[in-house]
């Protein structure tokens, strides 16, 4: 699929002799898997090359995949070829020094929402950019080179985007590109520990939150974490955000959403979904994503309120409208 676009970028990659890799800010397992599996990568296959992976932010929940480098100076951007990975919109890159860049290529499977580049390769049926940059190995395998440690970045983000394999996007062919990751002997049990054991206090966190879910009359879940609650039970905002998997297993509550406080005003929100398209709605609120998972932004409670109200509008449509749901 798209072989014309993935042989055009190979050779745009192979035209340039810096490469300045990019992503977006607040990044997941996709965003830093993507960026440092493609990198890695590129530095095996093309040695004599200057591989960077330039962004603002990093993620504490990753930090076991190692670093990135250092923040280049300015005039460093200027003969370079860009490639922004996992990013819908230019407004969400990490780095904005993205536009110094001489070209820029952008790879991703979220919803096109706007193109930008001199190249966009875009699969929204992907589970994740990182299958995408397996997809893209396998396709140049005679030519690019891959080993445990850029398969184990790839492999890391296809694993938390697909919700280890098993949202709707996962198929086939993304098991079949997870084989060949995985036939560089990969460290499963190291990876599997990192992402999903968790430090007792989470678990005391879990358990009051669980009392302080709401459910709508049409029964969308939904979860306010505070900065209060953050400070009690001494949360990082990644492990605030991942709240919302607690409520992904109320039976009739086809969406459930996490409100959380950054502090600095603005509330992210983190949308989830079991058959309904939520995209949209996410993209009312500064947002955006995949059908059945994606992320917005709201300045208030109020705010928070009446996304709340237009996702149990929602839903009582959706269920009104469709039979087999849960």
């Amino acid at each position: 699929m798209n072989e014309a676009v993935k042989k055009a970028i190979l050779e745009k990659i192979k035209s340039y002799d810096k490469i300045i890799i990019f992503r977006h800010f607040r990044p997941d397992g996709d965003a830093v898997g993507s960026t440092k599996g493609l990198a890695a990568m590129l530095k095996l296959t093309y040695p004599e090359k200057k591989i960077y992976l330039q962004n603002a932010d990093f993620s504490e929940y990753l930090s076991f995949l190692g670093g990135e480098d250092e923040l280049l100076p300015d005039e460093e951007y200027a003969n370079a070829l860009g490639i922004v990975l996992d990013t819908a919109t230019q407004d969400r890159i990490s780095n904005k020094k993205f536009v110094l860049c001489k070209e820029l290529i952008k790879i991703d499977h979220h919803i096109p929402v706007q193109n930008y580049g001199v190249m966009q390769w875009v699969e929204e049926h992907r589970s994740s950019t990182c299958e995408m940059i397996a997809d893209f190995y396998v396709t140049f395998k005679d030519e690019l080179k891959m080993n445990s440690e850029a398969a184990t970045y790839i492999y890391t983000g296809m694993v938390t985007d697909s919700g280890r394999f098993r949202f709707r996007e996962v198929s086939g062919e993304t098991l079949r590109l997870a084989g060949e990751l995985l036939d560089q002997k990969l460290d499963l049990d190291t990876i599997y520990a990192h992402l999903y054991l968790r430090d007792f206090d989470s678990f005391k966190f879990e358990a009051y939150a669980h009392q302080e879910m709401q459910i709508t009359e049409n029964g969308v879940a939904s979860l306010f974490v505070t900065q209060e609650m953050k400070e009690k039970f001494n949360l990082s905002n990644e492990e605030a955000s991942a709240s919302v998997s607690y409520m992904e297993t109320i039976k009739g509550s086809l969406i459930w959403i996490a409100f959380i406080e950054n502090g600095d005003g603005s509330i992210r929100v983190r949308l989830r979904s079991r058959f309904v398209t939520v995209s949209e709605l996410a993209e009312r609120y500064r947002g955006g994503g995949h059908a059945c998972a994606a992320g917005a932004t709201v300045y208030s409670k109020e705010e928070a309120n009446e996304l709340l109200r237009e996702a149990d509008a929602l839903l009582k449509e959706y269920k009104a409208n469709n039979k087999g749901w849960l």
